[in-house]
């Protein structure tokens, strides 16, 4: 481990060099490649200079320990080597999460598609709920969300929303949404007062770069159609509403929600790409993956990760045996430690995989 903090180490040293180059510097492209380099190494680089620097401290607090010493001092020179010993364990553990192997995608902005499935109007309106909390979740971190398509029913509930999440780590902390989200609750619609059980599908998908997923012109069809729903004057009168078909894979992707046809066939590009880029990704990890499930969930649409009991104020993620008896603050928003302990339990799996090998 600490060779490859120390080669770690190097690197960070010689990236700081470079970075203060002119050439560099006078290289966008470059600069910007180096400079997130660096600062992907830097919590790793942080925790290894203070690993250095306690450790040089416990051996110094050993060394005075031989030594001839009255009770006193004999006495402080152990309390002080208790508080060194217990710092080198805990950035020992910090360092070996800081050295597996990371997410390529994990600073990505992210796609998130929600979908109202089993229970007609109410899995819309459960799908409007998990909007807004995503949302609440994404402002409280600072992130930005941009609504890119959505398909409302009469209640208000959607059938279909495309939003995207800008803001660094957004795919790492989002990343473990995707999969059906069960709700229990009586219905707005429900004159019975009997509890419905009702399902919406997540899928959250990280925003690639042209050059990382190619989509040529002639392997896409581009439709335009005249906008549905609320809007200016020119909805349901200009054909500005756009759907954009990958030809060799069938994907579909439409956005009706921006100002023009060239705006809307942008964002419905982007969702386009999105979507290749998923499929390919979900391919290669299954073939990686074998028959290992992960604990925290293949991300398959079809796989319920949560269930949200109302009655109860009750969330459970089945996929770590969480449960929170905090409904209303969730669906607020706060979501932070339902995503810390997923973030934990998968770092605990590679623990245990590198482990292994």
């Amino acid at each position: 481990m600490l060779d490859r903090l120390q080669a770690l180490a190097d690197r960070y040293d010689k990236l700081s060099e470079l970075l203060c180059d002119p050439d560099v510097a006078s290289d966008p492209k470059r600069l910007r490649d180096l400079s997130k380099e660096q600062s992907d190494l830097q919590d790793a680089y942080n925790a290894y200079t203070e690993y250095k620097e306690v450790h040089g401290q416990h051996e110094d607090a050993k060394a005075m320990q031989a030594e001839k010493l009255d009770d006193e001092m004999r006495e402080m020179v152990k309390m002080e080597l208790d508080e060194l010993s217990q710092r080198l364990t805990e950035l020992e553990a910090q360092i070996h999460v800081l050295l597996l192997p990371k997410d390529p995608n994990d600073d990505k902005n992210v796609i998130v598609e929600i979908r109202g499935a089993a229970g007609g109007d109410e899995a819309a309106l459960f799908a409007s709920d998990l909007y807004r909390m995503y949302t609440r979740f994404s402002e409280a971190q600072g992130w930005r969300v941009e609504l890119m398509d959505a398909s409302e029913n009469d209640l208000g509930g959607f059938k279909e929303v495309i939003f995207k999440v800008s803001g660094k780590g957004a795919y790492s902390k989002l990343k473990f949404e995707s999969g059906a989200h069960r709700v229990q609750r009586i219905p707005v619609t429900e004159s019975g007062g009997r509890i419905h059980t009702s399902t919406s599908t997540v899928a959250v998908m990280p925003e690639v770069e042209e050059i990382e997923v190619e989509i040529l012109d002639k392997d896409i069809r581009v439709d335009t159609f005249c906008s549905s729903g609320a809007g200016g004057q020119s909805v349901n009168t200009t054909k500005s509403a756009v759907r954009v078909t990958h030809v060799p894979t069938g994907i579909v992707a439409t956005c009706q929600d921006g100002k023009s046809q060239n705006e809307n066939k942008a964002k419905a590009l982007q969702v386009l790409r999105a979507r290749v880029y998923d499929i390919h990704r979900q391919e290669e990890e299954a073939k990686i993956a074998g028959d290992r499930k992960s604990k925290v969930g293949t991300g398959d649409r079809s796989e319920r990760i949560r269930t949200y009991n109302f009655p109860q104020s009750r969330v459970t993620d089945h996929r770590i045996g969480l449960t929170l008896h905090r409904l209303d603050t969730i669906m607020n928003g706060d979501m932070t430690e339902i995503v810390n302990s997923l973030s934990l339990a998968e770092q605990t799996e590679l623990l245990e995989r590198e482990n292994l090998a």
